[in-house]
C-alpha cells in the first residue's frame, strides 16, 4: 500500500499519521502537486493529494474517505468515539479543524497570486472564517484533560493538531499562536507522539 502526497499538505499528513495510528503499514511516495505534477499524474490522473494505492492497485483519495476506509480495516481501536454524543463531539472539532485546513490552503493559494491580482475581499473573507474556526477550538482545548474529549486520543485531537501546525507554518500572520495558548499547547503535546514524530510535516 501506497500514500502519495507530501506531509507539508495537512491532508496528507493527517492520513498518514491516522493509517500509522490505525497500525496499517503503508510505503509514503513524497510527491508533489505542483513540482512534481507530471510524475504525480502517471500515476493518478486526478493529481489529487492524497492518493492511497491499495495493494490491489485501487485508489482513493481525500483524506476522510482514506481515513473512513482504514477504520473499516483495522484490528486496532477506532480514532473516533462509539458513544454517539462523543462521537458528535468529535466530527465537530474535526469539521472546524479541516476548515482551518481548507481556509489556510486558500490564503496560501491567493497569495501565490501576483499582488496586484490578490482579491482583498476574499482574503478578508477567508481570514475570518479561519479565525472563527480557530477561536471555537481555543475554546475547546482550553478544557482538555489532557486530550480534547477526555483522557483518550482521538481523530479530534490528531486532526486539530495537524491542522494548527499547518496553519503556523503557512499563515502565521492570520492566526498569531499568543492568541490561542491552549491550542498551541495542544498541538505542542500531540507533536511529541512517536507517531508524528516518525511524519514531520517537511
Amino acid at each position: 500500500m501506497k500514500l502519495i502526497g507530501m506531509l507539508d499538505s495537512p491532508f496528507v499528513r493527517r492520513a498518514a499519521i491516522s493509517l500509522r495510528m490505525l497500525g496499517l503499514p503503508f510505503e509514503h511516495q513524497s510527491l508533489s502537486v505542483f513540482s512534481t505534477f507530471d510524475a504525480f499524474r502517471a500515476i493518478n490522473p486526478l493529481v489529487k493529494a492524497p492518493t492511497l494505492i491499495g495493494d490491489d492497485g485501487s485508489q482513493l483519495v481525500d483524506s476522510n474517505l482514506i481515513i473512513d476506509w482504514a477504520e473499516s480495516v483495522t484490528q486496532r481501536p477506532s480514532l473516533l468515539p462509539r458513544d454517539p454524543a462523543e462521537r458528535l463531539r468529535a466530527l465537530r472539532l474535526i469539521g472546524l479543524a479541516l476548515t482551518v485546513c481548507e481556509k489556510s490552503v486558500q490564503i496560501v493559494y491567493e497569495h501565490k497570486r501576483a499582488a496586484e491580482r490578490r482579491d482583498a475581499g476574499w482574503l478578508a473573507r477567508v481570514s475570518g472564517q479561519l479565525c472563527a474556526a480557530c477561536d471555537a477550538l481555543e475554546q475547546a482545548a482550553v478544557t482538555a484533560s489532557p486530550w480534547l474529549l477526555g483522557a483518550g486520543f482521538n481523530q479530534a485531537d490528531l486532526t486539530t493538531a495537524v491542522a494548527w501546525r499547518f496553519a503556523q507554518m503557512e499563515v502565521a500572520e492570520v492566526v498569531d499562536a499568543k492568541a490561542y495558548p491552549a491550542l498551541s499547547a495542544h498541538s505542542t503535546r500531540a507533536e511529541q507522539l512517536p507517531d508524528f514524530l516518525a511524519l514531520p510535516p517537511v
